[in-house]
């Protein structure tokens, strides 16, 4: 069998055995595509299948000349899962990844923005700004609101249905990685506002595949993730907002507001969809102040 086909196999066995995402088995391909290209530049005769220690020891050597550490982390990290399948499949007896370790890397704690800078962001949000007719001023407004007050991931936001809001019972059901559905709690302000935005909905015209997509452009269809970092570095840009920022941003910033208000971890890692806890634990990075303050509130002997 040749080796196009099998990476053919190996993209159908992550999307559908492990139940990925469509972006994260994009990613996990050009992890793959990346060693093919860097065997058939230095003429290779052996194929992804059959390569050794060596050969990717080579490899890696190679590319960590144009990544960071922690790409080349995430980069071996991919194609120790790709040998993993081709070990579990039988087209090997090893995987060459074993012997190779992935470069040490510190966690990156993620930025965050204050409530005042949340704040400034939507009040710079022109509410009478149309194009071909659609408010979109309106519609951002709901965006912004719903990916800070819910933690959504850009891609959760983009797919978001109609059907998905549950208002009544106080709750949006969320579609995150792999599939997996949780029901995140939705507060009263941001339902007002995703409300305005269904109303103008209504009046466009809208495209057969996206009748139930809640978020959707002047033409009907479903928001890009482009789109909404657009949005979000239109915003900063108006504020000067002194950092890069992205739809993320807001998720971090949803955590820990969270936290620094007295919210349970467990509780937090729930609403983000995290799978570990220790996923979770990446977005507190309060200060010391905070934790002194939860040990004098709390603690029996302060």
């Amino acid at each position: 069998m040749k080796w196009q086909n099998v990476l053919q196999d190996y993209k159908y066995y992550l999307k559908i055995e492990r139940g990925l995402s469509t972006n994260s088995v994009v990613n996990y391909e050009l992890d793959v595509e990346k060693l093919i290209n860097y065997l058939e530049a230095n003429s290779y005769s052996t194929s992804p299948i059959d390569i050794d220690y060596e050969d990717i020891q080579a490899f890696i050597y190679d590319i960590s000349k144009h990544l960071n550490s922690r790409s080349q982390s995430r980069l071996i990290s991919g194609l120790r899962s790709f040998f993993n399948y081709l070990v579990f499949e039988d087209y090997r007896k090893t995987n060459p990844l074993d012997q190779i370790e992935s470069p040490k890397i510190g966690r990156k704690l993620p930025d965050t923005l204050s409530i005042k800078d949340i704040d400034k962001l939507i009040e710079a949000i022109d509410l009478t700004k149309e194009y071909n007719g659609v408010r979109i001023g309106e519609r951002n407004r709901a965006i912004i609101e719903t990916l800070y007050s819910c933690g959504l991931r850009v891609s959760e936001l983009t797919n978001l249905k109609v059907s998905d809001l549950f208002f009544d019972e106080g709750f949006i059901k969320v579609t995150g990685k792999g599939n997996k559905q949780r029901f995140v709690p939705i507060g009263l302000n941001t339902q007002k506002y995703i409300i305005i935005w269904t109303e103008i909905r209504t009046h466009i015209t809208i495209h057969p595949e996206h009748k139930d997509t809640l978020f959707l452009n002047n033409r009907g269809k479903q928001l890009t993730r482009a789109m909404i970092f657009t949005i979000i570095k239109n915003l900063a840009k108006a504020i000067n907002l002194n950092k890069v920022i992205s739809p993320h941003t807001f998720r971090h910033s949803f955590a820990t507001h969270l936290l620094e208000n007295g919210a349970d971890l467990r509780a937090i890692q729930l609403m983000l969809g995290h799978e570990s806890i220790t996923t979770t634990e990446i977005y507190m990075h309060i200060d010391r102040s905070h934790l002194k303050e939860v040990l004098l509130k709390h603690h029996p002997r302060k």
